[in-house]
């Protein structure tokens, strides 16, 4: 089997020493020589946390297993490539789509075995349950904020005086174009600068309406 290394450590002081990087290589190749597996290349990203999966080498990593370069991408713990249950889920969930395999030596995650395997889909339910956590955490936060009278959403971009002036034009009876002419005359600019737009004024409108 041909495989991939990947190889991290978090801190500039870890980069610089090559311990850290040095014993997460020797442990991939102890275990590349007992399987027998052909080490194709190895990646690193030296100085960079595991929060999320927007990292140099995990990317070069995914990107040559797309195209076929190895057939397992192999750390020496899971927490060198996720610390996330999510990311570690996300990656699983692409490896099966694109037919590669991955490794964790710490945890024995091989999904290219049955029993691999069963440890990865074990991990993966507890990611999904993480997951549901998240969005229960949220929806009781939002309701509580929402109890003590927090107002919810992105707030209006067009200040609430100038929407009743808008409404208040419409009513004498101005068209949608005299409007924007009003509100640039008497000093009113849009949010974004430039000129009032049609659908902005139509917007407020049909929000009064």
């Amino acid at each position: 089997m041909r495989v991939l290394a990947y190889l991290r450590v978090s801190t500039d002081e870890q980069a610089d020493s090559r311990a850290g990087l040095d014993a997460q290589r020797a442990a991939i190749l102890h275990e590349a020589e007992r399987q027998g597996w052909t080490l194709v290349d190895v990646v690193e990203d030296a100085g960079y946390s595991a929060k999320d999966l927007k990292r140099p080498g995990v990317v070069a990593a995914l990107d040559a297993l797309l195209r076929g370069q190895a057939d397992a991408l192999v750390v020496s713990k899971l927490d060198r490539l996720s610390r996330s249950m999510l990311d570690f889920a996300s990656i699983m969930a692409t490896a099966q789509r694109q037919s590669w395999g991955v490794v964790a030596l710490d945890v024995n995650v091989d999904t290219t075995t049955p029993a691999g395997e069963m440890m990865a889909n074990v991990m993966a339910t507890f990611a999904q349950f993480e997951r549901r956590l998240i969005g229960q955490r949220t929806r009781e936060a939002l309701a509580q904020r929402k109890a003590a009278g927090v107002r919810l959403g992105k707030p209006r971009a067009i200040p609430p005086d100038v929407e009743a002036r808008v409404v208040a034009l419409r009513s004498d009876g101005l068209s949608v174009r005299k409007i924007a002419e009003r509100l640039t005359a008497d000093g009113f600019t849009p949010p974004n600068g430039g000129a009032w737009q049609p659908s902005t004024l139509h917007r407020v409108l049909a929000r009064a309406a």
